[in-house]
């Protein structure tokens, strides 16, 4: 079946209007012989006369007055759809929800800073972090996901990508703990304790092992949870060792209850970023969203 000429219907809903082709002509910029044609377009399409001779004039049939508003109707919202969007929307009264899928170390570490500044600008948007098991576009690519959070990975090649900030992977132990209590933590030392490990899929081994392995050195892995949080929590009440992102343990509150320090092999830095889909790219209430993200993420760092 062949698709309507959607073009028709700002000329149908001028003619249902003006009830006169001479009139529709002007306000077209054609000439009666081209709206004379397009009437009988509209004709054929409809399957209906629209307009009939009522001595001098023309009036409407019953289904073109059925179709006027609704013809008005689809036209305006048409026009709304080609309009350039909003370039200040009313965030006082704005509601909307954003699912944000970011892992649960990002909403620990930036999750209540980022309500706050949403809040205090849209007070009646909600924001939903999802939790996310893998890294795929899928979400983002049905709707269902706002933004996601974390290190890129084959996203494909339409998502849009910000970075937020970078990041580096730190060793964190409970205040007290023997390794941070005897100055300088060197590799002999951090592989003399057991340690805790963060993996969604249930993996111990990482670059930590490898840069270890060349100093022929190997740490002893008594326990891997499926998140860094997790993992903070076991080394806040044992002698564990756990391995976790530096911007986890930035916050006062992790500060008191953990001892912080710098790994004794190096690491490569990583880049947490924000992606999304292209069609969100000039929603200005989502444009908004990221800039937010992205200021929290970057004053926090």
């Amino acid at each position: 079946m062949a698709e309507p000429d959607l073009n028709l219907l700002v000329a149908l809903d001028v003619l249902l209007a003006d009830g006169s082709v001479a009139g529709a002509a002007r306000r077209l910029g054609l000439s009666a012989s081209a709206m004379s044609r397009t009437l009988a377009r509209l004709r054929e399409t409809t399957g209906d006369p629209l307009l009939v001779r009522a001595g001098r004039g023309m009036v409407l049939t019953p289904h073109a007055e059925a179709l006027r508003q609704r013809t008005r109707n689809a036209v305006h919202e048409a026009r709304a759809v080609l309009r350039p969007s909003s370039a200040e929307p009313d965030f006082s009264t704005l509601q909307r929800t954003f699912t944000i899928r970011a892992n649960d170390g990002f909403v620990e570490a930036f999750g209540a800073s980022l309500i706050a500044v949403v809040s205090a600008v849209a007070p009646l948007v909600r924001l939903c972090f999802a939790s996310k098991p893998e890294k795929t576009a899928a979400f983002l690519r049905d709707g269902s996901a706002d933004l996601e959070i974390g290190v890129l990975g084959d996203m494909g090649p339409e998502v849009r990508v910000q970075a937020l900030f970078r990041d580096r992977f730190v060793g964190a132990v409970r205040k007290g703990h023997p390794l941070a209590a005897k100055g300088e933590v060197t590799a002999k030392r951090y592989t003399a304790f057991g340690h805790v490990v963060a993996s969604r899929h249930g993996r111990g081994n990482g670059p930590v092992d490898e840069a270890l392995a060349t100093l022929g050195l190997k740490r002893t892995i008594v326990a891997v949870v499926p998140s860094f949080p997790a993992a903070l929590a076991i080394a806040r009440t044992s002698d564990l060792i756990a391995l976790v992102p530096a911007s986890l343990v930035r916050s006062e509150a992790a500060s008191a209850s953990i001892d912080a320090f710098e790994l004794p092999v190096k690491t490569e830095q990583i880049t947490v970023s924000q992606m999304w889909h292209p069609r969100l790219e000039v929603d200005p209430v989502h444009r908004w969203l990221r800039q937010m993200t992205l200021s929290v993420c970057r004053k926090s760092t």
